[in-house]
């Protein structure tokens, strides 16, 4: 079993380099289910079901989210309605699901948790309960879960992939939006990574335009933020899983341009890069 995960897509750059790669990195590695965390994909800030819409078209079988998911009013509506939108499990009596059981074109079962971390973020339930309930209810249809731990501290994420080495077949983080360089399987067999990254533009400032945000440094004043646009890089992960255990062999880091995309997916033929999985 081949999972991808694509960190944070930010704004329309977020969303070109979606387009213009998933399908080619599924073809290109043979990936059997593609999760992506959208919760900045509209504007950098939410996302809508037009957008929401347009990934799961372009290749993504699960969307997941974090703090962010509600800024959007019309989101309300839509995750109500769409299963494979995912909100944080541990949010409290709020609209839609935390959790998702995927199926991939073989007819394989992938569960995907989303969770979010309390520290420097919303005081809503505790996740690591939480996912004591998840994961428990998750395994009882299927040996893979993947596990979107959206978090500020790094000692929460690492306390999360802990917790569940063994029980899940991965645990990364999302949120900070700069990729960090310790992935590594745990012993009990969980796939771990503290932040996958963004997907997004990296000229500015975690997605934001750098000039605004270097003021709001310098003078502790109020600032409006808009979403940078250039040098935009895919940032992601491939989780490696033994088919029979649904324990991770491997995790693998991705970070690339643009250009490396559009270059994979020329280089694909076009029927394989049309339907992604090959």
């Amino acid at each position: 079993m081949k999972l991808l995960f694509v960190g944070d897509v930010v704004g329309r750059p977020g969303r070109d380099l979606v387009r213009v790669g998933l399908g080619a990195i599924v073809a290109h590695h043979a990936i059997d289910l593609a999760i992506v965390n959208g919760e900045n994909s509209a504007g950098g800030n939410g996302i809508t079901r037009e957008i929401g819409d347009s990934l799961i078209a372009q290749g993504a079988d699960v969307i997941t989210s974090g703090n962010h998911i509600w800024d959007k009013r019309e989101v309300y509506e839509y995750i109500a309605v769409e299963p494979r939108l995912l909100r944080p499990a541990n949010y409290p009596e709020a609209p839609g699901r935390g959790s998702y059981v995927a199926r991939t074109p073989d007819g394989r079962s992938v569960g995907v948790l989303n969770l979010m971390g309390r520290v420097h973020l919303a005081n809503i339930d505790d996740p690591f309960r939480t996912a004591d309930r998840e994961v428990a209810a998750l395994a009882e249809r299927t040996k893979f879960i993947f596990v979107d731990m959206h978090a500020e501290a790094t000692s929460e994420k690492i306390a999360m992939g802990w917790y569940l080495d063994g029980r899940v077949t991965a645990v990364v983080g999302t949120h900070t939006h700069v990729q960090t360089a310790d992935n590594r399987v745990l012993p009990k067999g969980t796939a771990y990574l503290t932040d996958v990254g963004m997907t997004g533009p990296h000229d500015g400032v975690i997605g934001v335009e750098r000039d605004a945000v270097i003021q709001r440094f310098l003078t502790g004043l109020p600032a409006r933020f808009e979403s940078a646009s250039g040098d935009p890089i895919l940032h992601g992960v491939i989780v490696t899983a033994d088919d029979q255990t649904g324990r991770a062999t491997g995790i693998e880091r991705l970070s690339l341009s643009l250009d490396a995309l559009e270059t994979l997916a020329a280089d694909l033929p076009d029927e394989k890069a049309a339907a992604g999985r090959g």
